[in-house]
């Protein structure tokens, strides 16, 4: 098993995810999260917004399976709405629908979620469905097209690693697109398998929507490619209202600032809350480089959770291997 494969078990394990939630941010979750509440990402967004920085945020949760847990998902998320209109920061929602119900039943996730979208468009909030994985891919995809028959006020994720992402960001090219290279493991019946794959149609992706569609958002800590893409902007003389660059919270922060500074449109993708595990551990997956916050972590503070022994105990015996 890769190391890749390794984080992207552990993200799927329901019971790691659930002993997870009563250690809190552990294993270096807090750098990358911004809070398990809502008055601590508040806090964060405005810290972010001082500097040039919009945000989209993300209400964590996985493997949601009861109603009760999707109402109360409902609530939180528009709670958060509330929250951004009230304090007046510039940010807007970023939602999974596993969390809002898509595994109960499409119905009842389409219902919630019409109810989260509605109250945004209220307050004049953009709502971001993001991608899960391809069993997942073509309902949520459909749940973007039932709800923009009313609203016009949600966009939507194209992952590079899927073979069909050139037919779907032709399709929706009218929505507002976070283009992302995709962070979960898929057979090679549906996805590309090797970093060239990706990177080359990622590229493609980015300058097709860049110079056909609505509006997008270049999600990508790689600055290879965003010099790359830099210099298409130019070239092209794409006006900055039609893009903006996006990262994750906690990660390359001083290239995040230093784009802002530079006059681009930021946006920093800001996920808070207890059911983090997943989420972190998918960060891990994504970059080998962030598995130096694990370490710090586990052996400065000395964790001693099935969490940490677990994590670190692969990784040294990798780091062990390779010597």
């Amino acid at each position: 098993m890769s190391l890749k494969d390794f984080f992207i078990a552990l993200s799927e394990n329901q019971f790691l995810n659930n002993n997870a939630k009563k250690y809190g941010l552990k294993l270096g979750a807090a750098s990358v999260v911004a809070g398990t509440n809502i008055a601590e990402v508040m806090d964060s967004i405005k810290e972010l917004n001082s500097h040039g920085i919009s945000c989209t945020v993300d209400n964590l949760g996985e493997f949601v399976h009861d109603k009760s847990e999707a109402i109360a998902a409902k609530e939180q998320i528009s709670a958060v709405i509330e929250a951004i209109y009230q304090n007046d920061v510039d940010a807007h929602i970023s939602l999974k629908p596993s969390q809002l119900g898509l595994d109960i039943d499409y119905d009842f996730c389409y219902e919630n979620l019409k109810e989260i979208v509605a109250l945004a468009d209220q307050y004049n909030i953009f709502v971001n469905i993001d991608m899960e994985n391809y069993e997942r891919l073509q309902p949520s995809f459909n749940l973007l097209e039932k709800l923009s028959k009313d609203h016009q006020n949600i966009g939507t994720v194209i992952q590079a690693y899927f073979l069909r992402a050139k037919d779907d960001i032709k399709k929706f090219k009218d929505f507002r697109l976070r283009i992302v290279k995709g962070a979960y493991k898929e057979s090679s019946d549906v996805a590309f398998q090797e970093k060239e794959d990706i990177d080359r149609n990622y590229i493609e992706l980015l300058e097709y929507h860049l110079l056909h569609g609505k509006f997008t958002s270049i999600a990508t800590h790689d600055h290879n490619i965003i010099n790359h893409i830099k210099q298409f902007i130019t070239d092209h003389n794409i006006p900055k209202e039609k893009y903006e660059f996006q990262m994750l919270y906690g990660f390359r922060r001083d290239m995040q600032l230093q784009l802002a500074k530079e006059g681009y449109n930021f946006c920093t993708y800001v996920p808070f809350g207890q059911d983090w595990y997943g989420y972190f551990m998918r960060r891990l997956a994504e970059r080998p480089q962030n598995i130096e916050l694990v370490i710090k972590q586990v052996f400065n503070k000395k964790t001693n959770t099935l969490l940490g022994v677990a994590a670190a105990g692969f990784i040294v015996g990798r780091l062990t291997k390779r010597r």
